[in-house]
């Protein structure tokens, strides 16, 4: 099948499908999610800390309540900066902090 064949009948499905669905309602997803932040700030630090409770208010509010996140401020989930090996190992799902952080942690985070 040539590429530019399957490109055209993804499209068309995708076409009729959109289609066929356009005046159903939006679908609230039956699981809810509870995502864990830590930060390298202490919690409700000005700016930075506050930063990071807006950012998880607003996924809150734009998930239509379906991912709610708990912020945790430096040592009370990991130390401030064990952030990204927390996230890298799945103690938490999100980090806040900043790249310089995560220096020597992965070759994308280090500068050329």
């Amino acid at each position: 099948m040539q590429r530019r064949d399957l490109f055209k009948k993804a499209g068309g499905a995708a076409l009729v499908l959109g289609a066929g669905g356009a005046g159903i309602g939006t679908v609230r997803a039956a699981a809810d999610h509870k995502w864990k932040m830590v930060t390298t700030w202490p919690k409700n630090f000005p700016v930075l800390g506050t930063g990071a409770n807006r950012l998880a208010a607003l996924i809150g509010e734009m998930s239509g309540g379906r991912i709610q996140v708990k912020v945790y401020g430096a040592k009370e989930l990991v130390p401030a900066f064990e952030v990204f090996d927390a996230v890298s190992r799945g103690t938490a799902e999100i980090g806040h902090g900043a790249a310089y952080y995560w220096k020597g942690k992965s070759k994308a985070s280090d500068p050329g």
